[in-house]
């Protein structure tokens, strides 16, 4: 079947000629959940995430001899699939994970749809019923290439043996080229039972799958004129920066043009968060200074980036003045929410690479960008307007100073990862993030739960590094069981729970926009009538659940104990610690556009509407 970068839909292996490879391979005779085995152990597979269960029982048992591939045995097949996110997230090789049919396999359609939307090389593998069960309502089926189609970059079905190994390495091939996402592979359970022959590198047979990597060379200069001509540009950056390792290519391309740098809450720390050409986050929570650099910018350049919604705010009055430069290495995603002036398909590193040449052309003919007045509003925002918060004033703890602290006193390379809420906001603003692959979070799908699991699958990766999960009493509750398999596997992750006893950012919401009725947002049994979760008894116990899945936990109440209490957790690292922060309910995320306003109505904090001084609001 022919595939596009962005195909899709069930791919079921044709019989092919097996006299491509390499002629000096040896032929072993093995089943076919050897063969699967042989193949993950091939493609540099050294850590699978998965739960076993009837139909991919097979291949558990070769699995049990393999010196390779380490398996880490997961308690829902959901934290399989988020630490394989987590471990591509912060190593950049692909993620793996394994599972059965039936609800085995459904259990990670989640995490399979958070991959997509953050491009994350995934495969994951999972059983199927017999083939010739197929579509008969079998025992566990369920039919998951279907179900996933819509949010996986490519799927296969493989009903043969003896396409297991070519299958595999395709897999891997689609996940981690072009735009990196999720593949899944679907293997009938007669398939890993049958006899069949091992061979590597297999064929691999993709028709059509070619992304295009180098950019045209005509594109780049014409952006590189637009840059130099421009008076108000900005560099909007985005995920695919990171996952091109394109960051100090980035570097080179900012500082040699001068112009403001943004970056989107999947590239945080691919350009330093302490570099003075940064200007922070865009967003619906983004730093008053990005928002208003893109609204006001002449020229954009979008590098890796996707003009999703949460950026532009109302699209049809997002940067009204700016042409647009978009590169990015899948076609479809140029001008599919935004018209660009100047369209460029390619990888980003070869992309930013070639516009530094270019650039550096314009400058020798005597062309350079003049951005010192912009430069001067650029800094009036960023002096006026910088992220903040106010210390609640009854002395509890304020979940933004939290995550400060633990941003702080992290020992240098910490990995982060949040889940999703009002804790990742604050995550994202006040931890500084100076390296690549340090923030790792769910962007595009917004997955409550994911922080727990990815945190995992980033330790199991990344060994050396200090792991930190920022999580919710929210996102906590739904994916915490994973702790169980950290503590089983010396996996010694650090959790912080921002307990504010609510779904806090929904809540916020209900504060702004709903009259302060707060609708089942409250978390725990402590709640008066008016909604207001009361100090008090806490259910579940976060310390006792924690301590009795083989954790170290400490409650933290008084701001006086916060730095000893964070000292306490770095300094643990032969188990899983966890805190619970007992917070201020009433916190809100500022700077905030409101959902389906414009970005024009950026909100510094409650009731702060920024002054720019050009009666543009008038």
């Amino acid at each position: 079947m022919p595939m596009t970068e962005q195909a899709t839909g069930a791919h079921h292996p044709q019989p092919r000629a097996r006299n491509g490879g390499s002629s000096s391979a040896t032929v072993e005779h093995v089943t076919g959940a050897q063969s699967l085995i042989r193949s993950l152990e091939e493609v540099g597979a050294d850590t699978v995430f998965g739960l076993p269960g009837g139909c991919i029982l097979p291949a558990y048992d070769p699995l049990m001899d393999s010196t390779r591939v380490r398996h880490i045995l997961v308690r829902h097949e959901q934290g399989a699939g988020h630490a394989a996110t987590g471990y591509a997230q912060a190593t950049g090789k692909v993620g793996v994970c394994m599972v059965t049919s039936g609800p085995g396999a459904t259990n990670l359609v989640t995490p399979i749809a958070d991959a997509a939307m953050d491009s994350v090389p995934m495969v994951a593998i999972t059983g199927q019923v017999a083939s010739g069960a197929i579509g008969t309502d079998a025992f566990q089926e369920a039919d998951i290439c279907g179900i996933t189609m819509p949010i996986t970059k490519h799927n296969f079905l493989v009903t043969r043996a003896e396409d297991i190994a070519h299958t595999i390495a395709e897999a891997f091939h689609i996940a981690s080229t072009g735009r990196p996402g999720p593949v899944l592979v679907d293997i009938a359970k007669d398939a890993l039972q049958s006899k069949t022959t091992f061979s590597w590198p297999p064929v691999m047979d993709l028709p059509g799958y070619r992304p295009v990597t180098k950019p045209h060379a005509k594109q780049i200069r014409e952006a590189a004129k637009l840059i130099t001509q421009a008076k108000r540009p900005v560099l909007y950056v985005g995920g695919g920066v990171m996952k091109a390792g394109a960051t100090a290519e980035l570097k080179v391309l900012a500082e040699l043009t001068g112009a403001p740098v943004t970056t989107t809450l999947m590239a945080l720390g691919s350009f330093p968060d302490s570099h003075p050409l940064h200007v922070g986050m865009p967003g619906m929570h983004g730093a008053v200074t990005a928002v208003t650099a893109l609204q006001k910018a002449d020229l954009i350049v979008a590098l890796g980036a996707r003009f999703d919604d949460r950026v532009t705010g109302k699209l049809d009055s997002f940067a009204p003045y700016a042409k647009i430069v978009h590169a990015d290495i899948d076609p479809a995603e140029i001008g599919k929410n935004r018209a660009a002036d100047v369209p460029i398909v390619g990888d980003a590193r070869e992309v930013i690479a070639d516009l530094v040449q270019a650039v550096q052309a314009e400058h020798t003919e005597g062309h350079t960008g003049d951005y010192a007045a912009w430069w001067k509003d650029l800094n009036r925002w960023r002096e006026t307007y910088p992220v903040g918060y106010d210390l609640p004033e009854d002395g509890s703890l304020s979940p933004q100073q939290v995550i400060q602290r633990i941003g702080e006193l992290a020992p240098e390379g910490t990995v982060f990862a949040a889940g999703v809420g009002q804790h990742q906001m604050w995550a994202s603003h006040f931890i500084q993030y100076e390296q690549p692959a340090t923030w790792l979070n769910s962007g595009g799908a917004g997955t409550m739960g994911y922080a727990v699991p990815a945190a995992m699958g980033a330790k199991a990766g990344m060994p050396d590094r200090t792991v930190w999960a920022i999580d919710g009493d929210g996102c906590f509750q739904m994916t915490n069981q994973e702790l169980t398999t950290c503590a089983l596997n010396n996996i010694p992750i650090k959790v912080a729970i921002i307990n504010n006893g609510a779904l806090g950012m929904v809540r916020q919401w209900q504060t702004l926009f709903y009259n302060q009725r707060y609708s089942n947002t409250v978390l725990h049994s402590g709640a008066d009538t008016d909604g207001n979760a009361a100090k008090g008894t806490r259910v579940p116990d976060f310390v006792k659940l924690s301590e009795a899945m083989g954790c170290y936990a400490i409650r933290c109440e008084d701001p006086a104990d916060l730095d000893k209490v964070i000292a306490e957790a770095n300094s643990i690292n032969d188990r899983p610690v966890v805190i619970d922060f007992i917070v201020h309910e009433d916190a809100m995320v500022w700077p905030m556009v409101a959902a389906g306003t414009s970005n024009d109505e950026v909100m510094a904090a409650r009731g702060v509407r920024p002054d720019f001084g050009d009666n543009e609001d008038d």
